[in-house]
């Protein structure tokens, strides 16, 4: 029996593109999915994940942040490990680079998410385990 490969913690709080499991499955990851970010959060304490995939919410009504994306980086970044995919609308761009300025991502894609250029992503992700 082979090992189960390394673990895919794709946040989708908002959805409204593609399911990408069977794509991250293919890719030979472990898939786990969350909707919420507070759960998403206490997921990738517990589960440490190789690879966290999320997509940038603005939220204006934020004073500090521009979106739970940020909370989550603030968890994310003590797992030196762990690569993080984001997924964002082109119409808030000018927010994203606020958070860009900040936190550094290992791959951005903007909707519609290109599914080869994502699947090719993955692959580099998982030969980098290896």
């Amino acid at each position: 029996m082979s090992s189960p490969g390394p673990l895919l913690l794709s946040i989708v709080e908002l959805g409204g593109y593609p399911n990408f499991r069977p794509l991250y499955e293919r890719a030979g990851f472990r898939v786990l999915v969350e909707n919420r970010m507070r759960k998403a959060m206490s997921t990738i304490k517990k589960e440490k994940p190789a690879v966290v995939v999320a997509e940038f919410n603005f939220q204006s009504d934020f004073r500090d942040r521009t979106s739970s994306l940020e909370s989550m980086m603030s968890v994310v970044e003590r797992l030196p490990g762990t690569r993080v995919i984001v997924f964002y609308e082109k119409e808030y761009s000018h927010q994203f680079e606020r958070l860009l300025a900040v936190h550094s991502f290992y791959r951005t894609f903007t909707f519609p998410v290109p599914e080869q250029e994502l699947a090719d992503c993955l692959r580099d992700l998982a030969a980098e385990r290896e």
